[in-house]
C-alpha cells in the first residue's frame, strides 16, 4: 500500500503526512514492526519478574529456611543487590548503547541475565544467590538502557507514545508471571519451590538473545553513525511499505538529520556536562531526576517488596492468602497501567501526572489511617480498608508512574543526550530503590504504621512539584518534543529545516507551522 499525504488531526506537526489507511492491524509491515517492538518491551518484564519473585519468595517457607530466614538488613540486601548491580553498570551503558547500537546492547544485557539466572537457580548459598542477583542487575542496565530508546526511535509516529508508555507498564506482566509461579510452586516440599521461579526468569532474555538479530536498528542511531541510507531503508520499509519517497518518510529522515546536526553543532549537546549546560537541559534534568525519585518514594516500594510484612502486620499470615493477594494485585496493576498507556495522547502527560499524584496522596493517607486504627485498636474493618485503599492507591500510581516515567524521559531528551539522560534517570531510580529496600523493612520493624506518615508528607510535596514543573508534550514528534525545552525558536528552526530538506510545499509548511504553534507555549521557556 503506497503512503499518501492525507490529513489526520491530532498527530502533531506531521499530522497531514499520516496515511489513515495504514494502521497497526491492517498493514503487514506495521504488524511486523510492532512484533519486534514487543520483543524490546519484554525487557521490562524481566525487571518486573524479579521484584515480584522476591516479594513472593518471602512467603515461601522452603526459601526462607534454605537461606536461614533473612530479615532486616540481610533481607534488604537480598532485594537491593540487583539495583547495586545496576549501579555498577551505569557508567558503561550509555557508551555501549551509543557505540555498538541499541540492538546489540539489548542482546548483551539479555545474555548476561541468562548467565545470572542460571547461577541464581543453581545457588547453593546465600552468597551465590546474592552474586547472581548482582549480575542480573548488571545485565538489566544494558538492556534497560537501550530497549526503551529503540522502541521510541523506531515506532510509527502515531503509535510512538502508547508503545513507549507500554514499556514500563509491562513491568507488571513479568510481575504477574512471577506472582502466580510462586503461588503455584510454594507447596513443592523441596528447593524447587524457589528454583523453578528463578529459572523462569530467564525466558524473556532467551527470546531476545535468539531473535533480536533479525530486528531493525534505530534509524536515529544509524544517522548518528553516518549510515543515512540504511536509516532511510528502515523507515521506508516499516513506515511506508518500502516507499523511500513517501512524504512522511522524507520528513522523518530530514528531521532526524536536522535534529542531530542541531544538537551537535548548535546546542553543543555532547558529553555529560551538556546535561546541565543550558537552561533547557537543566529543566529536563530537574524533571527527570524528580520523577525517578517519585516513582520509588511514593509509598509503592513498601507493598512492592515487603507486602508480606504489611499483610502479617494486619493479621493476614497464611502463605496461600498472601501469595494470592500478591498475584491479584499484579493483574490489577497491569490492567490500569496498560489502560493509561493508550490514553497518553488523548489525556496528555501533564493531566495524568497530576491525577496520579493527587490520587496517591488521598489513598495513601487513607491507608495510613486504617493501618493506625488496626495497630492501635485491632479493628478488623480497618485491615479490610487498608487492603481496599492499597488497591486504589496502585490504580492511581499506575495511571502515570507506570506508563510515563520512561516514555516521558526519553521523549524530552534530544538524541545525543538520550542515552546519558536515561542513564541518569535509571541511576537515580536505583539509588531510591536501594534506600527504600534497606530502610523500609527496618522502619516497619521499629515504628510500624507511623512510617506511613513520612510518605504522606512526601506525596504532598510531589503534588506541588508536578503541578509547577511538568510540561505537556502530546501532539509533537520526537524531535519537536526534545526541542520544546530549548524554546519555540529552536522547535521552529528544527521543523523548518526538515520541511525544506523534505521538499514540502508552502501550503504544507503553513499547515505544520500552525500545528506547532498550537502546542508550543512561549511562557514555558522563561528561565
Amino acid at each position: 500500500m503506497a503512503g499518501g499525504a492525507v490529513a489526520n488531526a491530532g498527530a502533531g506537526g506531521f499530522s497531514h503526512l499520516i496515511d489513515p489507511r495504514r494502521t497497526w492491524y491492517n498493514n503487514r509491515r506495521l504488524i511486523a514492526l510492532n512484533g519486534w517492538i514487543v520483543l524490546f518491551l519484554i525487557t521490562a518484564s524481566t525487571n518486573g519478574y524479579d521484584g515480584s519473585m522476591m516479594n513472593g519468595l518471602q512467603s515461601v517457607t522452603q526459601w526462607a529456611e534454605y537461606f536461614d530466614h533473612p530479615s532486616g538488613g540481610k533481607l534488604g540486601l537480598l532485594n537491593a543487590i540487583q539495583h547495586i548491580g545496576s549501579l555498577a553498570a551505569y557508567p558503561f551503558a550509555p557508551y555501549v548503547s551509543d557505540g555498538i547500537g541499541r540492538r546489540r546492547t539489548i542482546a548483551l544485557g539479555a545474555f548476561l541475565m541468562l548467565v545470572a539466572t542460571a547461577i541464581q537457580t543453581a545457588a547453593q548459598s546465600v552468597g551465590m544467590f546474592i552474586g547472581a542477583r548482582f549480575l542480573i542487575g548488571f545485565g538489566l542496565t544494558f538492556a534497560g538502557n537501550s530497549a526503551p530508546m529503540l522502541v521510541t526511535e523506531i515506532s510509527y509516529p502515531t503509535y510512538r507514545a502508547p508503545l513507549t508508555s507500554a514499556y514500563n507498564s509491562l513491568w507488571y506482566s513479568g510481575a504477574i508471571i512471577a506472582a502466580w509461579t510462586t503461588y503455584g510452586t510454594f507447596k513443592i516440599n523441596n528447593t524447587w519451590s524457589w528454583r523453578v521461579p528463578s529459572a523462569l526468569q530467564a525466558l524473556p532474555s532467551l527470546f531476545q538473545v535468539v531473535l533480536i538479530w533479525w530486528a531493525p536498528e534505530s534509524p536515529r542511531w544509524l544517522v548518528s553513525k553516518g549510515r543515512e541510507e540504511e536509516a532511510l531503508e528502515v523507515l521506508a520499509y516499516y513506515h511506508a511499505d518500502g516507499n523511500r519517497d513517501d512524504p512522511l518518510v522524507q520528513f522523518e529522515i530530514q528531521e532526524i538529520k536536522a535534529a542531530i546536526d542541531f544538537d551537535r553543532n548548535v546546542a553543543a549537546n555532547v558529553g555529560w556536562k551538556a546535561l546541565i549546560k543550558t537552561v533547557g537541559n537543566r529543566k529536563r534534568m530537574n524533571i527527570i531526576i524528580a520523577i525517578a525519585f517519585f516513582s520509588q518514594w511514593s509509598g509503592n516500594g513498601i507493598a512492592s517488596y515487603y507486602l508480606n510484612k504489611i499483610l502479617t502486620a494486619i493479621d493476614i499470615t497464611d502463605s496461600t492468602t498472601q501469595l494470592l493477594i500478591n498475584g491479584i494485585l499484579q493483574i490489577w496493576n497491569l490492567a490500569w497501567a496498560l489502560l493509561a498507556s493508550f490514553l497518553v495522547d488523548r489525556a496528555g502527560r501533564r493531566l495524568l501526572f497530576l491525577l496520579s499524584s493527587v490520587g496517591m496522596f488521598i489513598f495513601f493517607s487513607a491507608q495510613t489511617v486504617c493501618f493506625g486504627v488496626f495497630s492501635e485498636k485491632g479493628t478488623p474493618g480497618a485491615a479490610h480498608g487498608l487492603l481496599a485503599f492499597m488497591f486504589l492507591f496502585y490504580a492511581a500510581y499506575d495511571i502515570a508512574f507506570s506508563p510515563l516515567i520512561v516514555s516521558y524521559t526519553v521523549e524530552i531528551l534530544p538524541y545525543p543526550l538520550r542515552a546519558k539522560g536515561l542513564t541518569v534517570f535509571s541511576f537515580t531510580l536505583s539509588l531510591a530503590l536501594i534506600f527504600n529496600q534497606y530502610v523500609n523493612p527496618v522502619a516497619l520493624d521499629n515504628i510500624g504504621w507511623k512510617y506511613y506518615i513520612v510518605y504522606v508528607v512526601w506525596l504532598f510535596c510531589e503534588c506541588v512539584f508536578l503541578f509547577f514543573f511538568v510540561v505537556e508534550t502530546k501532539s509533537l514528534s520526537l524531535e519537536e518534543t526534545a526541542a520544546l525545552f530549548d524554546g519555540p525558536d529552536a522547535a521552529r528552526e528544527l521543523q523548518a529545516n526538515a520541511q525544506t530538506e523534505a521538499g514540502l510545499s508552502p501550503k504544507e509548511k503553513v499547515s505544520q507551522k500552525h500545528s506547532l504553534d498550537e502546542v508550543v507555549s512561549p511562557d514555558l521557556h522563561k528561565s
